[in-house]
């Protein structure tokens, strides 16, 4: 499982909603709306990744609320 994919899962299963997607970099941007006790636990699941993924980092940032994300998560294939 990559790990756009194993994000989307994680969020599903916490109740996440927001995004995942692919930045031109390499790098991969989650924003997530959810309580505080669930975006810790993707958090901390998105630091473990799947099996096969070298996460090597992961930065945290606060961002204003996008209303039009607030409901299912999904992965986005736009750069």
């Amino acid at each position: 499982m990559g790990y756009r994919y194993f994000a989307q899962n994680s969020a599903e299963q916490l109740g996440v909603a927001g995004y995942v997607k692919n930045l031109s970099d390499g790098r991969v941007e989650v924003y997530a709306i959810g309580g505080t006790a669930q975006l810790q636990a993707l958090a901390r699941e998105l630091r473990r990744g799947p099996r096969l993924a070298g996460v090597t980092d992961v930065n945290e940032s606060q961002a204003e609320l996008l209303p039009d994300f607030a409901f299912g998560f999904a992965v986005n294939y736009d750069y």
